[in-house]
């Protein structure tokens, strides 16, 4: 039997992955075996995954607490853990799911129930990851129709805009000037003297 090692994530700093190091002293893993990840689990460019791959060799054995602490994209969990068995031929636990431990089951049998139960965990994690960004999606049009105004809040217009703009219209101060008279961006500027040239146009 090889090394047994621990791979932790959490996908932001603000996360705290105490639960997982607990679950992983349990089964005796060692301290300076377990990889300790802050980052998204988008895809598996991670540089404590990596270096943790490097060091993983034949007949070691890799314990994760949960399928979605590996990753969340479907397609790339599935082709990890065909390099990782396969390629390295490295055994995984997966703790919250006894039916993901490749050491049981060597058989074809064995290995066919663990596939079906990765590929169908692996597709109901990267399914509810899209389905929240589904529901974000629509709860931030839903806002906006209720007339909910997202990002930062626009800078007041001065008193005296318009004078300042026409002012500039007759080029006796440049943009710049007549940005700085107006407390705003040089881009700021030409995006409200803009609103103000259609307004004018609008007007009969």
């Amino acid at each position: 039997m090889g090394n047994v090692y621990a791979y932790v994530r959490v996908s932001t700093t603000g996360q705290h992955e105490d639960r997982q190091l607990i679950a992983m002293a349990r089964q005796d893993v060692p301290e300076k075996n377990i990889f300790v990840e802050k980052q998204s689990g988008k895809d598996f460019n991670r540089p404590m995954y990596q270096k943790m791959v490097k060091r993983l060799k034949a007949d070691d054995v890799l314990f994760i607490k949960s399928i979605d602490r590996l990753g969340r994209n479907y397609q790339e969990i599935l082709e990890q853990w065909r390099i990782l068995t396969k390629e390295k031929g490295v055994d995984i636990v997966v703790i919250d799911m006894p039916l993901l431990d490749t050491r049981r089951g060597k058989d074809l049998l064995g290995t066919l129930i663990a596939d079906l139960v990765l590929a169908l965990l692996s597709y109901v994690s990267e399914n509810e990851r899209k389905m929240i960004r589904e529901r974000q999606r629509e709860g931030i049009e839903a806002a906006k129709e209720r007339g909910v105004k997202f990002g930062r809040p626009s800078k007041p217009i001065p008193e005296d805009f318009l004078h300042i703009y026409n002012r500039w219209m007759a080029k006796e101060i440049s943009a710049d000037e007549a940005a700085g008279l107006c407390g705003l961006t040089r881009a700021t500027f030409y995006s409200r003297a803009r609103a103000a040239r259609n307004r004018t146009r609008r007007c009969p």
